[in-house]
C-alpha cells in the first residue's frame, strides 16, 4: 500500500486540522481580531511534565531535540541550560523524534504519543524539517494516530521507516511498518498484521541497514478498560531493507500471546539484541502483574536464538523499552521504572533518584557512557555518573493540568491537579520582578491530581483529589491533611483489584473489598449556597453537610453495567488478559457534576457509561435525561456540565467520546432544567473533542470551550465559535475558569501549564454593533499600583519565570480599519492631562497599558538589575494618586471615554494625606528633572573649552545624576522623605536655576 504526504509548510497548518464543517453565519470578528489580547504563561515548571523521546545531534552533543507527550518539541543548544519550542502546531502530541545525523538540519517527528495510557494524546502523521526545525512539512500517515518509532537510514536521507501504531481506541487507519525511499514523498506499508494491530518499534542494524527488526502490538483501550495484547503482537525481522518480514518465534522466545515488545540493538555489534516482551497474568489494573511471565531476552546471533535473562518488565504497556549502552552491551537500561543491569539483563538495579519515577526514555551519549539523559513523567534528568545522580531541568513548563480553580486572594491563587504530579496551588502573579517562580507553588496532594477547590469563604481550607476520588481536606496554614473519601466505611484493600472476587457477581471475601469505585477523574463540588455542603461522585453520588466529616449515599448514578461482561477486540476479559484495564480499575462512575448557583438543590450528574440525571431537591430524587440529547450515541462519556449563574434552568453539557473512537464535538444547552437539550456545536471545526464549557459571569451569551485542540469562545450562546489562539501554541485544554472579581480567564493546559488572559472586558463587550463601528473603547478593570522588587539572588539561566501581569491599567479598544488615526489620553478628575498614550492601530482589539503614572521623565534608566527591562532613554514618571481617572479616545472630532479606578498597593498603610504629600514631593523632583534636561543637553553640546565651560559641563552632568538618584530613592519608599532628601531637592532646584541662567 502506498500513501502520499500533504504538500504544505507547517505555518500554513495552524488551523487546518480539520477544516470548519459548518453552515453557521460568520462571527462579526475573526480570530485575528482578538490577537491583541495576549495571554501569559505562569507555568509552573517545577514538576515539568511527561517527556517521551529525544534525539541528539551527535556531531554537536549539546544540541538536543526533546518531545513532550502533549507539549510539542523543544530544542536546547547548550546541553539543557536553555530551551526553545520548535514544533507548536497543528498538533501537540509527539511519539518520536529522529535526527538524520549526517545532516542534522533534517529532523523527523512522529506525532501522537506511543504510550497507550487513558490520557494519551494523538497526532496526524509524520512531519519533516530540512532547516533545523524552523519549518515543518506533513509527510503523510495522517490516520496513524500514534507513532511508536522512526528509524532513519544511517547514510541515505531518503530512506526512513515508521512504526505506526494506529488508534488505541479503534481499528483500522495507518498501522504497521511503513517505508519511504524518496524522503517521505510516498510510503509503502511493508509489514501489516490486521486492523487491530499496529507496529510499536522498529530498529536497524547499523552495520547492515538491510537488516531490520520490528515489533507489532495488538491493543485496544475504551472508556471501560484496556486489553494490551493478542495474537497480533509479535517480533519480526527483515533482511531485505523491509521489503519482506519474517516472524521470530521459538528458539528461546516464549510461547503464547504477547503484549508490548521493545527492541534494543547493540550499536557496536548489531548481532547482539535485547528485547522486552510483555506477558503475565492477573494484572492489578493499575501498574503490575501478580504473576510475571516473559521479560528480558538476549540474542547474540542477530535473532536466530534467544536466552531468557529475567522477568523484569515494569508496567510494560506504558513504556516497555530496553536501551543498550552503545559502548557496553552488558549495560541495559529498562523502563517504565528506571533501572539498569550490568550483566546483560539478568539482574536490575532500580536506584533511588530525586527525579520522577515513571520513565519514558533513556539516552546514552555514544562518546561518553557516563553522560545519560533520562526522560520521565516529571521532565528531564541529566546525569554525568552513568545514571546514578541527576541534574533536574526545572525550566520546561510542561505541566499537564486536568482541572483548575481560583480563590479571591490578592493576587488570586490558582489551584489545579496535574498528570502524575499531584495537586498544587500558586499565585496568579507575584509582586517581585522575577515573575511567578516555581518556588511560589505549593503541593497539596500526590498521585495524579485532579479537582482542587478552595473554600470560597475560607481559602485556608482546600479540598483536593487524586485519582479515583482520593478526596482530602487540606489546611494551607499547618499543611495538615484529612482523608475524607466517601464510600469506604470498612476500609479497603491496597490493590485496585481482588482477583478472587472480580468478575464473579456476588463473590465476597472478608477484608477483600476494593475501594468504592470511582472514575480516574471523579468530580466533587462545594455547594455555591453552603460551603459546608460537598457533593462527591464515585459510582454513587455522596453528599456531606459538614465538610466531609460524614456522608450520605444518594445512590448509584451509573447504569450499573458489569464491565467484565464487556468485550474488547471481540473477546471478554480474563485473568490472562494482558495489562487488563490498565489505569482504569473502576467503571462506571460519575464524571460530570454541578449544582445551579441560582437555585439550591438543582443538581446535574453525568457518568462515563452514558447516564445523565437531574435532581431538583438536592439529590433526594433524580430524573434520567440521557435520552434527551439529540444525536448523542448511547453510552457516551459526559465530560462536564456548567450550570448557569444567569438563569436557574439553564445549563451546558460537553461530551468527550474519543474513548469510543468517536472524535466528534458534542456541546449541548438546556433552558428548562434538562427537560430538553439542543446542540450548540455546529459552529466548531470538526473533531476538536470537547472537555469543558464555561459561561461568562457577566455576559450570559459568552461561552468558553476547552478542547483537545485549543480554546474557543462563542459570543452568541453557541451559534458561532471562534478560536482563541492568540500567542499560544497548539495545546490540549482540559479545564478553564473565570476569576470573577478580576474578570480574568485561567486556562489549564494539558501541555504547558497555566495560561491567563487578564481583563475579559473586550470579549464580553464585543458585539456585532461594536464591531461595525470605526472605533470603540471598552471598559477598564480597576488597576493596582503594585510596588515590585527583586527579592532573589542571581539565578543563572536554568530557570523558569512565569509572566506577571503588566503593572498598570489595560486599555482595550476596537479598530475596524487598520491605521485609523486615534489619540488616547488619560485625564484626572479635574480634566487635566495626566499622560498621552501611544496607541497601536491594528485591525481588531488593540491593547496598550497605562502605567498609572504621569508622563515619562527625560532621565536614562534601567540596566542595573538582572530583572530590569534594560537601558532606556526615559524613566517612568511619578505614580498618580489613587482615585478615579478617565481614558479618552479621540478620532477626528469624536471622543469616547471610560473610567479607570486606580487602587493603591494593598500593602500600603499611609493615609490619603500622607500619600498625597509623598506624591507631591516626588512630582517636584520630576519637575526639576524635566526642566533641567534641556539645560543639561545645552551644556553637553557647548563647544567651549575654557575652564568655566568645562566646569559648567561637569556640574550639569553631575546634577543630572544626582537628581536621577534622588528621584529613584524617593520612588523606592512610599512615605515621608528624609530631611536630607528635602534638603537635596532645595539645593538641586537652586543649582538647576543657576546652570539654566549661566548656560544660556
Amino acid at each position: 500500500m502506498r500513501v502520499r504526504p500533504s504538500r504544505f509548510l507547517f505555518p500554513a497548518l495552524l488551523w487546518a486540522l480539520p477544516a470548519v464543517l459548518s453552515a453557521q453565519p460568520a462571527a462579526s470578528f475573526t480570530p485575528a481580531d482578538l490577537g491583541g489580547l495576549r495571554l501569559r504563561n505562569i507555568g509552573p515548571a517545577s514538576m515539568s511534565g511527561r517527556v517521551v523521546d529525544m534525539d541528539v545531534v551527535e556531531s554537536n552533543p549539546s544540541t538536543w531535540y526533546v518531545a513532550g507527550a502533549t507539549g510539542g518539541l523543544w530544542r536546547t543548544n547548550d546541553n539543557g541550560v536553555t530551551w526553545s519550542s520548535t514544533f507548536d502546531a497543528p498538533v501537540h502530541s509527539i511519539g518520536d523524534v529522529a535526527v538524520f545525523q549526517p545532516n542534522p538540519q533534517t529532523i523527523w517527528v512522529g506525532t501522537g504519543e506511543r504510550a497507550s495510557r487513558q490520557s494519551v494524546g494523538w497526532g496526524d502523521g509524520v512531519y519533516k524539517s530540512t532547516d533545523g526545525g524552523k519549518t515543518w512539512q506533513n509527510m503523510g500517515l495522517a490516520t496513524s494516530m500514534h507513532i511508536g518509532r522512526i528509524q532513519l537510514h544511517p547514510r541515505d536521507p531518503n530512506i526512513a521507516y515508521v512504526a505506526a501504531q494506529g488508534s488505541v481506541w479503534g481499528a483500522g487507519g495507518d498501522r504497521g511498518v511503513y517505508r519511504t525511499t524518496d524522503g517521505g514523498r510516498s510510503w509503502t506499508r511493508t509489514l501489516f498484521v490486521d486492523d487491530e494491530t499496529g507496529a510499536t518499534d522498529v530498529a536497524m542494524d547499523w552495520n547492515d541497514p538491510n537488516v531490520l527488526y520490528a515489533s507489532t502490538y495488538q491493543r485496544r483501550r475504551s472508556a471501560y478498560g484496556f486489553d494490551g495484547g493478542g495474537p497480533g503482537s509479535a517480533l519480526w525481522k527483515s533482511t531485505d531493507a523491509g521489503v519482506t518480514w519474517s516472524k521470530l518465534t521459538g528458539h528461546g522466545l516464549p510461547e503464547g500471546e504477547y503484549g508490548r515488545i521493545g527492541i534494543g540493538v547493540y550499536r557496536k555489534n548489531p548481532k547482539i539484541l535485547t528485547v522486552s516482551i510483555e506477558q503475565g497474568a492477573r494484572y492489578n489494573a493499575s501498574t503490575a502483574y501478580i504473576v510475571r511471565k516473559a521479560g528480558v531476552y538476549r540474542s547474540e546471533d542477530a535473532g536466530a536464538s534467544w536466552t531468557f535473562m529475567s522477568d523484569w518488565n515494569p508496567r510494560p504497556m506504558y513504556a516497555s523499552q530496553v536501551i543498550i549502552d552503545p559502548n557496553d552491551d552488558q549495560r541495559i537500561y529498562m523502563l517504565n521504572a528506571y533501572s539498569f543491569s550490568d550483566n546483560g539483563g539478568k539482574t536490575f538495579t532500580a536506584p533511588r533518584t530525586t527525579t520522577h519515577g515513571d520513565d519514558r526514555f533513556v539516552w546514552v551519549n555514544p562518546s561518553n557512557s557516563r553522560h545519560v539523559v533520562k526522560l520521565d513523567d516529571g521532565g528531564i534528568g541529566i546525569s554525568y555518573d552513568r545514571g546514578n545522580k541527576f541534574l533536574y531541568v526545572t525550566s520546561l513548563p510542561l505541566s499537564q493540568f486536568y482541572r483548575v480553580a481560583t480563590d479571591n486572594a490578592v493576587p488570586f491563587n490558582v489551584y489545579g491537579g496535574l498528570q502524575d504530579n499531584g495537586c498544587w496551588m500558586g499565585p496568579s502573579a507575584s509582586w517581585t520582578t522575577g515573575g511567578v517562580l516555581n518556588d511560589h507553588f505549593s503541593r497539596l496532594c500526590g498521585g495524579d491530581g485532579f479537582h482542587v477547590t478552595p473554600n470560597p469563604l475560607n481559602p485556608r481550607t482546600v479540598y483536593s483529589a487524586s485519582q479515583f476520588l482520593g478526596l482530602q481536606r487540606n489546611d494551607t496554614k499547618t499543611w495538615e491533611v484529612q482523608d475524607i473519601r466517601p464510600g469506604d466505611s470498612t476500609g479497603h484493600i491496597a490493590g485496585r483489584r481482588n482477583w478472587e472476587t472480580w468478575g464473579k457477581p456476588g463473590a465476597e471475601q472478608v477484608l477483600g473489598n476494593a475501594m468504592h469505585p470511582a472514575n480516574w477523574d471523579a468530580p466533587f463540588i462545594i455547594s455555591p449556597h453552603d460551603t459546608s455542603t460537598v457533593y462527591a461522585g464515585g459510582q454513587h453520588l455522596f453528599k456531606s453537610v459538614n465538610s466531609g466529616r460524614t456522608w450520605k449515599d444518594l445512590g448509584d448514578m451509573s447504569t450499573g453495567v458489569d464491565r467484565s461482561r464487556l468485550a474488547l477486540m471481540g473477546r471478554l476479559p480474563g485473568e490472562n488478559t494482558l495489562s487488563l484495564d490498565d489505569g482504569v480499575p473502576y467503571f462506571p462512575g460519575v464524571t460530570a457534576l454541578a449544582e445551579s448557583p441560582r437555585m439550591k438543590g438543582v443538581l446535574y450528574v453525568g457518568t462515563d457509561d452514558g447516564r445523565f440525571r437531574v435532581s431538583r431537591d438536592g439529590g433526594a430524587t433524580f430524573a434520567d435525561a440521557q435520552d434527551r440529547f439529540p444525536g448523542l450515541p448511547q453510552g457516551s462519556w459526559f465530560a462536564g456540565v456548567e450550570a448557569s449563574r444567569h438563569a436557574a434552568g439553564t445549563a451546558y453539557v460537553v461530551i468527550d467520546n474519543h474513548r469510543s473512537n468517536d472524535f466528534a464535538n458534542y456541546v449541548y444547552a438546556t433552558t428548562d432544567f434538562g427537560t430538553t437539550w439542543r446542540r450548540i456545536d455546529a459552529g466548531l471545526p470538526a473533531n476538536r473533542v470537547t472537555r469543558t464549557v464555561r459561561e461568562d459571569p457577566r455576559n450570559a451569551k459568552l461561552l468558553y470551550l476547552a478542547t483537545e485542540f485549543g480554546v474557543f469562545i462563542s459570543p452568541d450562546g453557541g451559534d458561532q465559535w471562534v478560536p482563541l489562539r492568540n500567542n499560544m501554541p497548539m495545546m490540549p485544554f482540559n479545564d478553564l475558569t473565570i476569576q470573577a472579581r478580576d474578570n480574568t480567564l485561567v486556562l489549564g493546559s494539558h501541555a504547558r501549564g497555566l495560561w491567563i488572559l487578564d481583563q475579559l472586558n473586550a470579549l464580553q463587550e464585543l458585539t456585532p454593533a461594536v464591531a461595525a463601528r470605526s472605533t470603540h473603547l471598552f471598559t477598564v478593570q480597576p488597576a493596582r499600583q503594585i510596588r515590585t522588587t527583586n527579592l532573589r539572588p542571581h539565578t543563572g539561566d536554568m530557570i523558569f519565570r512565569g509572566e506577571n501581569p503588566t503593572n498598570g491599567a489595560l486599555i482595550d479598544y476596537w479598530v475596524r480599519e487598520a491605521g485609523t488615526a486615534i489619540e488616547l489620553t488619560v485625564i484626572d478628575a479635574a480634566g487635566r492631562a495626566v499622560q498621552t498614550l501611544r496607541p497601536t492601530t491594528a485591525r481588531g482589539v488593540n491593547r496598550i497599558v497605562w502605567n498609572l503614572r504621569h508622563a515619562d521623565l527625560p532621565i536614562r534608566s534601567g540596566g542595573g538589575e538582572d530583572d530590569d527591562a534594560g537601558p532606556s532613554a526615559t524613566t517612568p514618571g511619578p505614580l498618580v494618586l489613587p482615585g478615579t481617572y478617565t481614558v479618552r479616545l479621540s478620532v477626528g472630532g469624536s471622543t469616547q471615554q471610560q473610567r479607570v479606578v486606580v487602587l493603591d498597593d494593598p500593602r500600603m498603610t499611609l493615609s490619603r494625606a500622607e500619600r498625597a504629600a509623598w506624591t507631591a514631593f516626588h512630582r517636584a523632583i520630576a519637575a526639576v528633572a524635566t526642566s533641567h534636561a534641556p539645560v543639561a543637553e545645552r551644556w553637553r553640546a557647548n563647544p567651549g573649552t575654557d575652564a568655566a565651560t568645562r566646569d559648567g559641563k561637569r556640574q550639569s552632568a553631575e546634577l543630572s545624576a544626582r537628581i536621577s538618584g534622588l528621584y529613584g530613592a524617593v520612588a523606592r519608599y512610599t512615605g515621608a522623605p528624609t530631611s536630607d532628601q528635602r534638603s537635596e531637592l532645595r539645593y538641586y532646584t537652586r543649582l538647576a536655576a543657576v546652570l539654566a541662567e549661566t548656560g544660556r
